[in-house]
């Protein structure tokens, strides 16, 4: 347990600032979103703080790399989570959205509230109330990767 102690003892700012560059180029190389970014600016804070007060042990310097991590962390994701991206095309890459408010005629009954439709080059399962085929319908929602449906005369009234 002493030699332990010993060794940890021995850490000085090169040790946090070799670190801090590892972490860097690891962000780089891996892309984590800027998770190892900060981690290696936490160790680089710790560097110099160590290199203004050289007399700090090595549990206030993990300490601080701890403390200074997580509110690394934590100011990112706070400012992640104020800068969210509007988009001008929110349902880009969910398909099934995209069909929300298109009219269809039915090629299949809709039996006990299932069926299914085609909706350009794709069938989609769709739930609604039992119709007949040939009956015109709107997709009004989504439930995963069925779409919802209502007859167009059930709307009007």
């Amino acid at each position: 347990m002493n030699s332990i102690a010993s060794i940890f003892a021995a850490i000085n700012i090169w040790y946090w600032f070799a670190l801090a560059a590892i972490l860097v180029i690891m962000e780089v190389v891996i892309g984590t979103s800027f998770f190892l970014l900060w981690i290696g600016a936490s160790a680089a804070i710790v560097g110099t703080v160590l290199f203004l007060y050289p007399a700090l042990s090595w549990e206030y310097q993990f300490l601080l790399f701890a403390v200074v991590s997580a509110a690394c962390l934590l100011f990112w994701h706070t400012y992640l989570k104020r800068r969210q991206k509007y988009s001008d095309q929110p349902t880009l890459n969910r398909r099934n959205e995209q069909y929300v408010g298109r009219t269809v005629t039915l090629t299949e009954p809709l039996v006990n509230g299932r069926g299914r439709i085609r909706i350009d080059d794709s069938f989609w399962r769709i739930e609604g109330p039992d119709m007949p085929e040939g009956t015109l319908v709107k997709v009004v929602g989504v439930d995963g990767v069925v779409l919802k449906v209502v007859s167009i005369n059930s709307q009007d009234q």
